[in-house]
């Protein structure tokens, strides 16, 4: 097809009826695609994990609880990890749906556990002190990574199933404590991975894991702290250095490990952190400097867009670091003819739109979403901003235009009714081509960028606004995109419109607040005096009191 598509192009192009360009679109690889969403390949991931898991523990050390029978082990192992799959395909439908997902989690799990057993390896030949041996397992590991890239529920998930299959690996007479520092480190970790938007942050979480770790091994009995102030002191102040440098060491070094290879699973897994997204808020970005330069109506419009867009999902909960971006990006398609967007009109100048028709300018209107698609993909975009630039208006409707084209047409039936015109010749209006193309929005965050946009656009037009027509102005442009179905699509529940709202009617309200209206000075002479001290260079700097 796309052989046949370029020789039509190429045919209308020397027929003078194509420019023979075509836009670029966004799309997945279908072959990607196909892997993506099939069964056959979950199910092969589920089997995978669930045999490796059982494998694991049947090659356990003998000094675990089924370390003498160790198919009683693999029976337990297979049975954990099967109630993990079930926990996983139930709870956790949003991570499950993509394959590449299910490798993050059960990969990640899997990982983690084989760490836990090298490390339990390792101490039982002797290479770490037996003391140690807890305090050199990175607990926070699966957590820590699921919890950045994932969220809360994938990371709480991880720190129990580790928890409970990494007892299997444990010494037998250890296992209760180890199940103890497991789930306190991994449930540490999700409290700490929650919304980490700098690297730093995740060093620091590292730390604080390190200390609970250190805190809770203290209570478990694994460090004696009281020995310290006893016969050989110095040598168990060793022991408990030792043992802090151990625990801090490992939790320290698992936080810079996943710092160090984020960017590598956000490309490998085609997700985005809030760390990345605060990277990408960076308004030095070509397009971005290029908007301000030839759209600096639109510049400001997309400031102020995300300004609304980022409070609004921080009141429901929503990715507020990536509403802002993509709000940055969201009119970037204007920047193709920026001069036919109001926002860029200079007061006094030439309306372009004076000298076309209503559905041409309509089609122009239309056009800039294919074009920031199109400059989105040339300029290699975070997909999650093209979704929102190719969902920010969804498939409303151009209303200025279409009402210009109905009366347009009104005004030709008067002249048919005065048989000055051939109703053959009048043009159609249909609705439908004054629609954007869509689709409409599918995410929270698409849903609070649309809404943003459509308020922040009318709000321009308020005369001496109040904060009693600014909360009209927002539930009104809300109402209509509910009524219009433009939020059919958008997971967004009343409750939490109800709080975009609020934040919307907020945000406008300082934005657009009125200053007092300062007296001028008309005293000539004060002028004069002021212009003509050469000592102040014609500025008043008060003069100190004197006591």
């Amino acid at each position: 097809m796309g052989f046949v598509d370029a020789i039509k192009r190429w045919r209308l192009a020397r027929q003078g009826l194509s420019s023979g360009k075509k836009r670029r679109v966004h799309s997945e690889n279908p072959m990607v695609q196909a892997l993506e969403d099939s069964f056959w390949v979950k199910l092969s991931l589920y089997a995978t994990f669930v045999v490796g898991t059982a494998a694991l523990v049947l090659n356990s050390s003998p000094d675990t609880a089924f370390g003498q029978d160790i198919l009683k082990g693999g029976r337990y192992a297979f049975i954990i990890a099967f109630t993990a799959l079930v926990m996983f395909h139930i709870n956790l439908q949003g991570s499950c749906r993509r394959n590449s997902r299910v490798v993050l989690v059960l990969g990640g799990i899997f990982g983690h556990l084989l760490l836990v057993r090298a490390v339990m390896s390792l101490a039982d030949v002797g290479a770490i002190p037996e003391v140690f041996r807890f305090f050199a397992v990175p607990f926070a590991l699966a957590p820590m990574l699921h919890g950045v890239l994932l969220g809360r529920a994938v990371a709480s998930f991880s720190a129990v199933y580790v928890t409970l299959i990494g007892c299997l690996l444990a010494p037998e007479e250890e296992v209760l404590g180890y199940l103890i520092l497991s789930l306190v480190a991994g449930m540490t970790s999700v409290l700490l991975a929650y919304q980490v938007r700098k690297r730093l942050q995740l060093l620091q979480a590292g730390i604080y894991i390190g200390a609970v770790t250190l805190v809770t091994g203290l209570v478990l009995g694994r460090l004696d702290l009281v020995a310290v102030f006893g016969p050989q002191s110095m040598d168990h102040l060793q022991l408990l250095g030792n043992g802090s440098a151990a625990a801090f060491g490992t939790a320290v070094l698992t936080a810079l490990l996943i710092s160090g290879l984020l960017p590598l699973f956000e490309g490998a897994f085609h997700l985005t952190t809030d760390i990345s997204w605060l990277e990408l808020s960076d308004l030095n970005h070509k397009l971005l400097r290029q908007m301000q330069l030839e759209a600096p109506g639109t510049f400001h419009h997309s400031l102020v867009v995300a300004s609304l867009a980022e409070a609004a999902a921080e009141k429901v909960g929503a990715n507020a670091p990536m509403c802002r971006v993509c709000s940055y990006f969201h009119d970037v398609g204007k920047l193709k003819k920026p001069g036919y967007f109001i926002e860029n009109q200079h007061d006094g100048g030439e309306n372009p739109h004076n000298t076309l028709t209503p559905t041409m300018s309509s089609l122009i209107i239309i056009a800039h979403v294919k074009d920031g698609v199109d400059l989105a993909v040339k300029n290699k975009l975070n997909p999650r901003i093209i979704d929102v630039i190719q969902e920010h208006h969804g498939d409303s409707l151009v209303y200025y235009f279409y009402r210009r084209a109905q009366e347009q047409k009104k005004a030709e039936m008067e002249k048919v009714d005065r048989r000055l015109e051939n109703p053959e010749d009048l043009p159609m209006v249909e609705e439908k081509n004054f629609r954007y193309p869509g689709p409409r929005p599918s995410t929270r965050e698409s849903g609070i960028i649309s809404l943003a946009d459509s308020v922040e656009s009318a709000s321009r037009s308020l005369q001496k606004p109040t904060p009693a027509k600014i909360r009209a102005l927002v539930d009104d442009i809300v109402r209509t995109r509910i009524n219009d179905g433009q939020l059919d699509a958008c997971p967004l529940t009343l409750r939490e419109l109800a709080l975009v709202k609020d934040s919307f009617s907020s945000t406008l309200r300082s934005m657009l607040h009125s200053r007092i209206d300062y007296p001028k000075d008309d005293s000539a002479s004060a002028t004069k005096r002021l212009s003509s001290d050469p000592s102040h260079g014609g500025r008043v700097i008060p003069m100190p009191k004197r006591a």
